[in-house]
């Protein structure tokens, strides 16, 4: 692997959402990554999936004799540790913080949680959409005549969660290799999302936001900011909030009239949108982008998953890429120096006696660790 963490090496406890995502985040940029999957693959398969790339992967069973030794002989070679069990779950099975730190001073130990390591929720079952919920995060999501609508796991479990835990991690491993030290890093999703909320919490402290949906400048209440219908049923995206973008867009559009100067007159914001819907349904998308697209006025069609593999512009930045027969996203952001690279997809267990080898296990001492069903 090439990329800016070569020579960092991390230990991932298998797990699922944002542990695996951040574990692939690290290994996209040339950090070595270890992941110890189960030997009996839980209610969600045993990994291979895109989310796993670039790692190599042991099988143990952990209650198995010497599985937990394997564990920590590993956790003492790495920089950092990745998991995500409940508080107290990785003290219980003797690989807590305090014992793999004992055994590696220098090591990062990042707990990936949803509520948090302490806390009157710490230890309770929850998922994405109830962390957002809990930061605030989630009211201000969707249509105003309903309940809020509950978005993709990108601001729980991938902001909040997954690449707060990789910037933890980075920046303590930074600092351990001044200091010589490790430590914890309490990642929590309910926590990450809301320090992705605090631009909205400025607005609302400075009186630009309202505690109702679809009444704001970006949650759909502003009429030159969201999504529209075309005659075809597919949609396109609007975001021309500052004046010129704005104006471009009426001119373009060939709206007229003096209501439309009026941008930021909010009790007209619902008429307008109105009268842009009924504009906007007049074309297809594709009229819409050869009107629109490339202009200032802050446009693009509103392409699923499998359009956008083939727009024009993801296509000239390689922003996907395919491995094995599967296309998934490249990884992100790029490096002038040292470039990230998605390595290939591992099957589950696929290199448990490289591993082991590595460790300085003989053929004989891999062989019983099978026969002891501490291996598969």
């Amino acid at each position: 692997m090439s990329g800016p963490l070569k020579g960092y090496k991390v230990l991932e406890m298998a797990g699922i959402g944002p542990g695996p995502f951040c574990a692939m985040m690290l290994a996209d940029m040339g950090a070595e990554v270890i992941r110890v999957d189960r030997k009996t693959p839980g209610f969600l398969g045993g990994g291979g999936t895109i989310v796993d790339r670039g790692r190599r992967t042991i099988a143990l069973d952990i209650k198995r004799p010497g599985a937990i030794e394997i564990v920590l002989e590993l956790a003492a070679e790495c920089d950092a540790l990745i998991e995500g069990f409940r508080p107290g779950v990785m003290e219980r099975l003797g690989m807590g913080p305090d014992v793999c730190l004992e055994r590696n001073p220098r090591l990062v130990y990042g707990r990936m949680t949803g509520w948090g390591q302490t806390g009157p929720l710490s230890q309770a079952a929850g998922h994405d959409l109830n962390y957002i919920a809990l930061s605030g995060a989630l009211h201000a999501m969707g249509y105003a005549d309903r309940p809020p609508t509950p978005p993709l796991h990108l601001l729980g479990d991938i902001g909040g969660g997954g690449l707060m835990l990789a910037f933890g991690i980075v920046c303590a491993m930074l600092e351990a290799r001044q200091s010589g030290k490790g430590q914890v890093i309490d990642a929590a999703i309910c926590d990450g999302a809301a320090t992705l909320s605090t631009g909205y919490h400025g607005m609302l402290a400075s009186g630009r936001w309202v505690n109702q949906r679809q009444s704001n400048l970006l949650d759909g209440g502003a009429h030159f900011y969201g999504c529209y219908t075309c005659s075809d049923g597919k949609y396109i995206s609007i975001g021309s909030i500052e004046p010129a973008f704005y104006e471009q867009l009426l001119d373009l559009c060939g709206m007229q009239d003096e209501a439309f100067r009026q941008q930021w007159e909010r009790g007209l914001w619902p008429e307008l949108r109105a009268r842009l819907e009924t504009l906007f349904a007049g074309k297809t998308r594709d009229e819409w982008c050869e009107l629109l697209e490339g202009t200032d006025v802050c446009f693009a069609p509103v392409l699923d998953f499998e359009e956008a593999r083939s727009h024009p512009h993801n296509v000239a930045r390689n922003a996907f890429i395919e491995t094995s027969g599967i296309v998934h996203p490249a990884p992100s952001p790029r490096f002038s120096r040292t470039p990230a690279e998605a390595g290939p997809i591992p099957v589950t267990g696929s290199h448990t006696e490289e591993v082991l080898k590595d460790l300085g296990r003989s053929p004989d001492q891999i062989a019983q660790l099978r026969e002891q069903g501490t291996i598969a």
